[in-house]
């Protein structure tokens, strides 16, 4: 690909459909890693629903671990598209190299420490002595794979910032085909239930990130992984970190969030309610994994172009991302709302859980038609590197406005278990109101200061 006749000249329509369209399908099949996994566990006859529960209490390991795979990818890739639009490949690969020594070092660190504390972090997180058998079980596995998890997911963003969309979604797709065949065998035909389904997992991501380190090493990519950039250079992981923060904490405080649910619900209903909770997060994990994917489609178009001061199709990319954006979770929003029942037969089918989980849908989904605005406006910030406005909206709608509202509400009414399920939406509509109306001020300016950068 001739980066410069595609991203800085093709139409911005038809780019954005080739970038985002693969990006899309992928971040949809990686959510078939977990969900998938839970599909067949609530599935086991009789432990079904304790297994599934005791999956949902090990989510926030998972999720922060995945985080860190974005402080170094998308923060590297956002920094990486902007280096290219310079013409500065050198500078690109120093950024590749870095973020690979760091993912190495954050996998060691992680599998190590999370082994260590893996069962009282769990009981913190909202295991009981019923679902902690099932959630240490499933967690002992999943961790010796974190340096495949990290490598698949994080290095995966230098290839869609290059533009080889496709191949970024073969990445995936591979990884998932894998898992969706090795699941049956290792649950069901090994009998070795939720930890065959945890080294399914793994052995699919290291498929995946085998894949993805051969393409960053052949003939194809224009960014190559070149040993005397593999190694820890501030100068060069700083900038990257400082824009990594933010999806990190997108991400990562998902973990918070879950910990918030589970201990809360644990608290006030007991384990079907903290069950209910691990269906709503599996769709939702779902429903926005492709927002994730937009703005992967639309970053090395907005970081290329703002880097090489073609302003306009900035703001054609940026037009095209919030309405794909939009679409989409108004979407979501329709279809889960009407037919909750649909969702929620995908993973367990016992009545007692099925009663809870549709009231938890209705409510936890209520405001997610608003959260194509947060996603759009504040992944453009990522991709135009304004790190310290993508930290602060990153923190504002889970750490400053849901985590509180989960504790705040149920003092306040008198049901407790719609109090916390209400912090979620009451949270989207603040924050993706907020976000709008900081874009609203900001972006014009942003691009009026990099115009001025220009004719200097």
């Amino acid at each position: 690909m001739d980066d410069k006749n595609v991203l800085g000249a093709a139409p911005v329509g038809r780019l954005m459909v080739k970038l985002a369209v693969p990006a899309v399908a992928a971040q949809l099949i990686n959510a078939l890693y977990n969900i998938v996994d839970r599909m067949y566990i609530g599935h086991m006859e009789e432990v079904g629903d304790l297994a599934l529960t005791g999956l949902g209490v090990s989510f926030p390991i998972i999720m922060f671990i995945s985080a860190l795979s974005s402080l170094a990818g998308m923060g590297g890739g956002s920094r990486a598209a902007i280096r290219m639009g310079e013409k500065d490949i050198d500078g690109a690969e120093a950024i590749l190299g870095g973020c690979t020594a760091l993912l190495l070092v954050m996998a060691a660190l992680s599998t190590v420490l999370f082994q260590l504390f893996r069962e009282p972090l769990l009981l913190l997180f909202g295991a009981s002595e019923n679902t902690l058998p099932y959630a240490s079980g499933y967690l002992e596995i999943y961790l010796w794979g974190t340096v495949s998890v990290l490598f698949s997911l994080g290095l995966n963003n230098f290839i869609t910032t290059q533009g080889f969309a496709t191949f970024s979604m073969l990445t995936v797709v591979i990884g998932a085909v894998c898992n969706i065949l090795l699941d049956p065998l290792f649950i069901f035909g090994l009998h070795m239930g939720v930890e065959g389904a945890a080294l399914a997992t793994i052995l699919s991501q290291t498929v995946s990130a085998v894949w993805v380190v051969l393409f960053l090493l052949g003939k194809r990519t224009l960014l190559k992984l070149r040993l005397r950039h593999l190694r820890l250079k501030a100068s060069v992981l700083l900038p990257v970190i400082a824009i990594g923060v933010s999806p990190f904490i997108m991400q990562s405080t998902e973990s918070l969030v879950s910990i918030s649910f589970n201990s809360s619900l644990l608290k006030y209903g007991g384990d079907p309610y903290v069950g209910a909770m691990t269906i709503a997060s599996s769709v939702m994990q779902v429903g926005t994994m492709p927002l994730h994917g937009l703005s992967q489609g639309a970053q090395p178009i907005v970081g290329f172009n703002y880097g090489a001061g073609n302003l306009d199709r900035v703001k054609q990319a940026f037009r095209l991302l919030l309405i794909s954006c939009l679409t989409f979770t108004v979407s979501i929003w329709a279809l889960v709302e009407l037919f909750p029942g649909v969702f929620i037969a995908i993973f367990n089918d016992k009545p007692e859980l099925v009663e809870v989980a549709t009231r938890t849908l209705r409510v936890y989904f209520a405001g997610i038609f608003m959260f194509g605005v947060q996603s759009a406006c504040q992944q453009t910030f990522v991709a135009l590197g304004e790190a310290k406005i993508s930290l602060f909206l990153a923190l504002l709608r889970k750490v400053i406005l849901l985590i509180p509202l989960i504790f705040i509400l149920p003092l306040f009414l008198s049901d407790k278990v719609f109090a916390v399920w209400l912090a979620e939406p009451v949270a989207d509509v603040l924050a993706a109101t907020t976000t709008g109306c900081m874009f609203a001020y900001r972006f014009p300016r942003i691009l009026k200061r990099r115009e001025e950068q220009l004719h200097k």
